[in-house]
């Protein structure tokens, strides 16, 4: 998907190999952490020190998703986190340094790998099901942290490191959506009149503007399953993709054939 969706956390990516998936994860990780440079990358060696670096991390979470960035103290980082307010200076030298610390953080939970709802070994998922299924991902990881994606994308607007980690993560989902465009244009099942890298980028940013503004700032209600399946709709109507097959409705069961099934089993 696209700062859309994850893939299967890209919309259209084909099944990848654990090994192949664990590589490319380790990549886009690694340029999310490349665009957050004044993350300090020699952190403490001791292992109280590492966990006295956690925790002042996990306290400006909750301080920032709580007071917003600009009204966020320090001295409220630390009392959060059970320590004195000097100890945060020698693992941090700003408050702007530890939100984007946090902000990476979360910029990677949103491209991580999917936990335990792949199909089973040898099922065929169809396209549709790639679309819906990372589309559905991506604004349920982003549900989850609304309070701080909502700080994340305010601050992005004006804090260059924030805006290359958000960047990095749009550029990690349109990527893997424009390889896929281009695939699958290669076997006709995409309009090939179709540019991979603007279609990858317009259906990337209107999930992620989608997200922004149904999720943080409350522009509107919708039932979160109709959300996903619009979405889907677009993606796929927009790529030419052939309609999904509407499955075939059960059979009517009247009364009459309750009976006769009752009567038949009883006759056996």
């Amino acid at each position: 998907m696209t700062s859309a969706g994850s893939p299967e956390r890209t919309p259209l990516s084909s099944s990848a190999s654990p090994s192949a998936e664990r590589a490319e994860q380790t990549g886009a990780a690694a340029r999310t952490a490349a665009a957050v440079p004044d993350a300090r990358p020699a952190g403490p060696r001791s292992r109280k020190g590492k966990e006295t670096r956690a925790r002042l991390i996990s306290a400006a979470k909750v301080v920032f998703e709580r007071d917003g960035f600009l009204d966020a103290r320090i001295v409220d980082i630390a009392e959060t986190a059970r320590l004195a307010p000097g100890s945060f200076y020698h693992y941090f030298d700003s408050k702007e340094q530890i939100f984007r610390e946090v902000a990476r953080a979360q910029e990677e939970q949103l491209t991580a790998p999917p936990e335990g709802d792949r199909p089973p070994a040898g099922q065929p998922v169809s396209i549709w099901d790639r679309i819906r299924r990372a589309n559905r991902r991506y604004l349920e990881r982003y549900r989850d942290e609304a309070a701080l994606m909502g700080v994340i994308e305010q601050v992005s607007r004006y804090d260059a490191p924030v805006n290359a980690a958000r960047m990095a993560t749009m550029k990690h989902f349109v990527e893997r959506a424009e390889r896929a465009i281009r695939r699958l244009q290669d076997e006709g099942v995409v309009d090939g009149r179709l540019n991979p890298s603007i279609a990858a980028d317009a259906l990337g940013a209107m999930v992620a503007r989608f997200a922004e503004l149904w999720l943080v700032q409350g522009y509107r209600e919708y039932d979160f399953d109709e959300a996903v399946e619009q979405l889907t709709l677009l993606w796929g109507n927009a790529l030419g993709i052939r309609q999904e097959p509407t499955p075939a409705a059960p059979p009517a069961v009247t009364g009459d054939t309750v009976d006769e099934a009752v009567d038949d089993t009883a006759a056996r």
